[in-house]
């Protein structure tokens, strides 16, 4: 079957799966009930599954074309999509654009960067939500999101660029090493205060240390005297002069630069999680997303490290 074929029809069966019958699909389409349920039977012929549970009363959709339908949307939006980014080619960005960062690193690196680009661009209108979790940027209407980690395998509906990675040191503030002297070895720090990051499931997640060979990690303990769900609040601990602790050089890189933390063992800082920064394919050409992942790459790649 031609592709084209494949996209007969579809049109017709949106619009009865909405309207909730084929007489009111048929007002909205200008077409006969006839037509329109002739176009469903074919349909359905095509796919050898019935997609409408039909009585006299009343039209539902079937398991299967309830399925059907949202593909159906799916395939439609993307196609209106690719329709619009044709007549836009030379356009100013303009229009909403939905864009999901992670809750600490978006609030102080990548916000600056949407809030500069939306000042460049006036006729875009940014939507910003914040949130860790790994989320489907088609399921949810999202057109780009960073993420600090993320799946090994991007889905194919996706567009996906590695920025970078963080790395993680260890810090403390001046007063703290003041007073308990600088560590200067691994095994120094067994006699130190530590700043734990803790999890939800109340466990304190392991510290990490450059092993013997580059690029290999070790993992650690070290005596914790206070833990913290939350690395703007050990950040804030740490500057208290409560102990030493291991954070991304992008979340304390201020503190670094006045002085309020100082980092330790440097010999001992590793690489963390990557930065990648994600997009649905599909309006990757529309100038409001494509100008938006080009700030993104440069501003980002720049404020990782």
């Amino acid at each position: 079957m031609h592709p084209s074929e494949r996209l007969k029809g579809l049109d017709v069966f949106v619009c009865v799966a909405d309207a909730g019958s084929f007489t009111a699909a048929a007002e909205r389409l200008h077409l006969t009930a006839s037509a329109v349920g002739k176009s469903i039977a074919r349909l359905e012929d095509r796919l050898g599954r019935r997609l409408f549970h039909r009585t006299t009363r009343r039209m539902s959709l079937t398991d299967a074309g309830t399925a059907f339908h949202k593909t159906c949307i799916e395939v439609m939006a993307n196609l209106e999509e690719a329709e619009v980014s044709l007549r836009a080619e030379d356009a100013e960005p303009s229009g909403r654009v939905r864009i999901d960062l992670p809750a600490a690193f978006g609030r102080l690196q990548a916000l600056p960067i949407v809030l500069a680009f939306a000042q460049a661009h006036p006729l875009t209108r940014p939507h910003v939500s914040f949130s860790d979790r790994f989320i489907d940027p088609v399921d949810e209407g999202v057109d780009v999101i960073v993420r600090i980690g993320g799946p090994d395998i991007w889905p194919i509906t996706l567009g996906h660029r590695l920025l970078g990675n963080e790395r993680h040191v260890f810090c403390a503030a001046p007063t703290y090493l003041a007073a308990h002297g600088v560590p200067a070895t691994r095994r120094d720090l067994d006699m130190h205060r530590g700043i734990g990051y803790g999890r939800a499931d109340g466990s304190v997640s392991p510290w990490r240390f450059a092993g013997e060979r580059a690029g290999e990690v070790d993992y650690g303990t070290i005596p914790t005297q206070l833990v913290v769900g939350d690395g703007e609040g050990q950040v804030t601990a740490a500057v208290a002069g409560c102990g030493i602790t291991q954070l991304p050089t992008w979340l304390i890189r201020g503190h670094l630069e006045d002085g309020s933390l100082v980092e330790v063992l440097p010999h001992l800082a590793t690489e963390g999680l990557a930065l990648t920064l994600a997009w649905i394919k599909s309006r990757e050409a529309l100038p409001k997303v494509s100008a938006l992942l080009e700030a993104l790459t440069h501003g980002l790649t720049l404020r990782i490290r």
